[in-house]
């Protein structure tokens, strides 16, 4: 079995009613949806248990009925992706800070709240990190109309 199938086979065993979706890509590329509250506990897993140390990317994305951040998790070992897939409502878009697990997510999580309102519980310095510290948007929201 290669590592991207164990992978695949542990996250829906360790998490059976937080994965939503977990499939092998291609090679070395794994996509897994899972559900907000398990974010912590899943990343703990895939830091410690299956050796992924390093966040390239958080990316959030307004779909307009749902907010959604995609994690993308490296393992330099193993030489595999994950992109972790996490669904957040429109209404309380808040979620876990990962930063305590990999330092790199501060900036990105600063970069989806400024751009899109999404909250880090747990951030250690949660503010705009490329808009004036007054401006009272998110401009990659859908809803967004300008000034």
């Amino acid at each position: 079995m290669s590592f991207d199938e164990e992978l695949v086979q542990r996250l829906r065993e360790n998490f059976p009613d937080d994965v939503t979706e977990a499939h092998v890509v291609r090679s070395r590329r794994v996509k897994c949806d899972i559900t907000r509250e398990a974010l912590r506990s899943v990343s703990l897993f895939l830091r410690d248990e299956m050796g992924f140390e390093h966040i390239s990317c958080i990316s959030g994305v307004d779909w307009i009925e749902h907010m959604e951040n995609v994690y993308h998790i490296v393992s330099y070992q193993h030489g595999c992706v994950v992109q972790l897939g996490v669904r957040i409502p429109s209404g309380d878009p808040e979620v876990d800070t990962v930063s305590d697990i990999w330092k790199g997510a501060q900036y990105h999580e600063r970069e989806a709240y400024d751009l899109l309102g999404i909250r880090f519980n747990g951030h250690p310095d949660l503010r705009r990190i490329l808009l004036p510290k007054d401006f009272k948007f998110h401009p990659l929201r859908k809803d967004y109309q300008g000034e």
